[in-house]
């Protein structure tokens, strides 16, 4: 099968803030981690309350308090694993701002890190 990503996917963990409306309206909140992160997308772990398939969130990248990235996005897929569910999502609105405070900061981030050094036993 041939790769239809055109851009590099990040596996980083940022900590984040989706809010949504259930399916009955009501305001529902969860706080996760990024798993991965790609130019308008990303995969985020949120350990009880997922959100349904094609609904649109609100996601914020609380990383840095005080320069909070928010965005809109769409859910495109639910990893329903009990021990770690996870939600793919589509961004929607504010785009520009995800991917020059979330994408190219993960990127800079991985690409400083010392790999580890290989320990002889």
């Amino acid at each position: 099968m041939q790769e239809r990503r055109q851009t590099e996917r990040y596996a980083i963990s940022f900590p984040v803030r989706v809010r949504w409306k259930d399916d009955g309206g009501q305001p529902m909140t969860e706080d996760g981690l990024t798993e991965n992160v790609g130019v308008n997308s990303a995969l985020i772990y949120l350990p009880r309350l997922l959100p349904t398939v094609g609904s649109k969130v609100d996601l914020t990248v609380t990383e840095n308090p005080k320069d909070e990235v928010s965005v809109t996005a769409q859910v495109i897929r639910l990893e329903r694993n009990a021990a770690h569910p996870q939600v793919a999502l589509s961004l929607v609105e504010g785009v520009r701002a995800w991917k020059k405070k979330v994408w190219e900061h993960a990127g800079e981030t991985i690409a400083a890190e010392k790999p580890e050094e290989f320990e002889e036993w």
